[in-house]
């Protein structure tokens, strides 16, 4: 009985929308543009422990489009995830946190975000596939990088966020 206690243990005890804004600062002269707009996204991970194996996974997305030097419009989404994660050795809790995570939520957020910018009057932004081990291990390289020219410790990521353009 013993060994059950001491499995590893991984679940989905929630996904939410934590939070979601749109900004169409230039409404309704806007749509009478006729050129189309560029438009640039921004993915930003986070993690925190919020109790003893339990952990908020966050996944931000920023997608800002512009027609010319006006803002056609901002949209800010951040889709959250609580897990339970146990026995699971140090060294591989942040990479679970900072990849596989990320990669549970951020077909929510695509969802999210693209239903947002239609109900705007816009046509849908469908973001991208992203490589969350990509990120995290370029993340990681910053990170460490950083620590050692600090000489501090380099081994936990957790919590630092990291951003990713497209």
């Amino acid at each position: 009985m013993s060994d059950q206690n001491n499995q590893p243990f991984f679940n989905i005890q929630r996904i939410y929308l934590k939070d979601l804004s749109l900004e169409q600062p230039n409404s309704p002269g806007i749509f009478l543009e006729t050129e189309m707009p560029s438009v640039e996204v921004e993915v930003d991970v986070k993690a925190e422990k919020l109790a003893d194996g339990v952990f908020e996974s966050m996944v931000t997305g920023t997608i800002t489009a512009k027609v010319k030097d006006k803002v056609a419009f901002l949209v800010e989404a951040k889709q959250g995830g609580i897990f339970d994660i146990r026995n699971i050795p140090n060294e591989q809790l942040d990479p679970l946190l900072g990849i596989a995570c990320p990669t549970i939520l951020f077909p929510y957020l695509r969802s999210n975000i693209a239903d947002m910018v239609t109900r705007a009057g816009f046509p849908p932004i469908h973001l991208a596939e992203i490589n969350f081990q990509a990120l995290y291990e370029q993340r990681l390289a910053q990170f460490q990088a950083q620590q050692a020219a600090n000489g501090g410790d380099a081994s936990v990521v957790v919590g630092d966020a990291s951003q990713s353009k497209h």
